[in-house]
């Protein structure tokens, strides 16, 4: 896979279990005869030209370095930790500060964009704030609007979409010490045309490790006085309730509701909750829940309600998707549900969910998060089981989906990571002309290794690479790899094969082997192997990150299969 831009400057340091090319579960040993099998080719005393003496001696320091890290068991852990920049300074962001800039202007600027970043995340995290706005819109006009009466044929029903109601809640958190929080907040919704508010706070204080205890106050069209406390009985169970007094025109109303909750095993949990209100009623919840699925089953027995509901959520973690399916049916009546919510891009999800019953109709409601507000759009479509409402309830959002996410989302976001692309390849273009310059050194040292390796094989009819290229391997039209979008490393490869046999351990990227280098940082490559084995023509395509094993009979041509099987004919059981 492509490495995100969050990891460039990683990428642009070395890979020491690369640069050695051994398994990152590599024992002392093996680094060890790793280092000493590539001190054959590049330790300076193994060269007489002063000018490879020289290159040699860069490319040997690197080496070296990479061997005294991983046989050092402290300083390995680190590395394997946070990489190159943890063994340069214990402070990584620091060490980030030393690593990205070079002027002492730089130093300063990225020095105070990081204390900025300091005092956003920690005033978030100390305030929390969330946010939901709510749009109702009433589309009924455009599907329940029609007349069979002979009276009425000549009346055209009107067609319109209206906004039949609008809420705004906010809320924000402000901690007083470290077991007491205070949470303020509020409230505006306007509903066919009344209007009313609410203001909130709420006090949260952490009784103990095992409890903790709230108090409310809500002052505005309505006032409301509440308090709830949880307390943990067991190691799996525990027990939340609450009492509430709300105050409005018509008078006082209490209620009360008490939830015992027990956890099964590790997926499954049981609760039961009572509910002292006008109307009561007892609500019994099994829930199964892992990391991609979730089971609710919810029994309700009420004086005015009683119903029985099945809910299931899938959560595809490929694909940055939920998908659920629920019904219910009751004494009120029954509906079927179906939801999907979708991530679209790092801050943002979007979602569409479609309610059918009776006797509520038809509705779908939109809903966008970005960052830490919600936006709600329920949308009223019919009053009955219209076949029209349901349809465009269904297909409408999901063609307009893909049209949006096709048409705007991805241009842009593909946009933005071209411009992201440009400026982190303009901003390490020194950077990769010495990883380039380097690598060009390495092969130059490898070829005396290359041609006494191929002399070898050649002998023995072993494994001989006859082409192999690294990077964006883009195909020609006549099936031949487009080679200015990729680099030859065919020497390199060479150079790594030992008794006829190539093996590549599992690394973060190729491109920190000897001989390597990256040529599009944040893009994906693969690795292209042609190779001769037993006088029997071979090839691979590698992704990045995957271990290779060379030679394997999966890589044998076609033609070279064909021509085999013609020379030599199964022999019939007949026969």
């Amino acid at each position: 896979m492509a490495a995100s831009l969050e990891e460039d400057d990683d990428i642009l340091k070395s890979d020491y279990y690369a640069l050695l090319n051994v398994d990152k579960k590599a024992s002392v040993d093996e680094i060890n005869n790793a280092f000493r099998h590539l001190s054959k080719i590049y330790h300076p005393d193994k060269h007489v030209d002063p000018v490879k003496k020289k290159k040699a001696e860069e490319v040997f320091n690197k080496l070296r370095k990479a061997h005294d890290v991983l046989r050092d068991k402290y300083r390995r852990t680190v590395y394997d930790m946070y990489g190159e920049k943890g063994l340069e300074t214990g402070d990584m962001e620091a060490s980030i500060i030393i690593a990205r800039t070079k002027t002492p202007a730089e130093i300063i600027a990225e020095y105070e964009r990081i204390q900025k970043e300091r005092e956003e995340r920690r005033l978030q995290q100390r305030t929390n704030p969330r946010g939901t706005i709510t749009v109702g819109i009433n589309a009924t006009d455009l599907f329940d609007a029609d007349y069979e009466d002979e009276e009425l044929s000549d009346y055209q029903p009107s067609r319109s979409v209206e906004i039949s109601s609008m809420s705004i809640a906010q809320s924000v958190e402000c901690p007083l010490t470290l077991k007491d929080t205070l949470v303020v907040g509020g409230n505006l919704d306007t509903r066919n045309g009344i209007g009313q508010g609410m203001f909130s706070v709420m006090w949260r204080r952490l009784v103990s490790t095992k409890g903790w205890a709230e108090f409310d106050v809500h002052v505005g069209s309505a006032s409301a006085v509440g308090i709830t406390g949880f307390r943990q009985l067991t190691q799996r169970c525990y027990i939340r309730c609450g009492g509430r007094a709300e105050f409005t025109q018509y008078g006082y109303r209490p209620s009360a509701a008490f939830m015992l909750a027990y956890q099964f095993d590790r997926n499954l949990q049981g609760r039961l909750t009572y509910n002292l209100a006008r109307p009561s009623s007892i609500t019994t919840n099994i829930i199964y829940s892992n990391e991609q699925n979730n089971l609710s089953s919810t029994l309700q027995l009420g004086v005015r309600n009683s119903f029985l509901s099945i809910a299931y959520t899938r959560t595809q973690l490929e694909q940055n998707a939920k998908y659920r399916g629920a019904f219910r049916f009751g004494t009120l009546g029954g509906m079927l549900e179906i939801a999907m919510e979708k991530k679209i891009s790092d801050f943002s999800h979007i979602g569409g969910t479609l309610l059918v019953g009776l006797p509520h109709g038809v509705h779908l409601k939109l809903k966008l998060l970005r960052g830490q507000q919600t936006f709600f759009f329920p949308i009223y479509l019919s009053e009955s089981l219209n076949p029209s409402a349901i349809m465009y309830g269904a297909v409408v959002p999901l063609v307009a989906y893909f049209a949006i996410r096709n048409l705007i989302v991805n241009p842009i976001l593909k946009q933005q990571k071209q411009k992201e692309l440009e400026k982190q390849k303009e901003e390490h273009a020194e950077k990769l002309a010495q990883r380039k310059s380097e690598a060009e050194k390495a092969v130059e040292l490898m070829k005396e290794t290359y041609e006494r390796c191929v002399e070898i094989e050649e002998k023995k009819s072993g494994l001989i690479i006859i082409k192999s290229l690294y990077g964006k391997l883009q195909s020609l039209d006549d099936g031949e790899i487009q080679e200015n979008s990729c680099v030859d490393v065919t020497i390199p490869i060479q150079a790594l094969v030992k008794d006829s046999k190539l093996i590549l351990p599992e690394t973060t990227s190729k491109s920190g082997l000897p001989g390597f280098y990256d040529p599009f940082i944040s893009e994906e490559k693969k690795l292209y192997i042609r190779y001769m084995f037993r006088g029997r023509l071979h090839q691979a395509f590698i992704s990045d990150t995957e271990p290779i094993r060379l030679p394997q009979q999966k890589h044998l041509l076609v033609e070279e299969t064909s021509k085999s099987m013609s020379q030599n004919p199964p022999v019939s059981q007949n026969s």
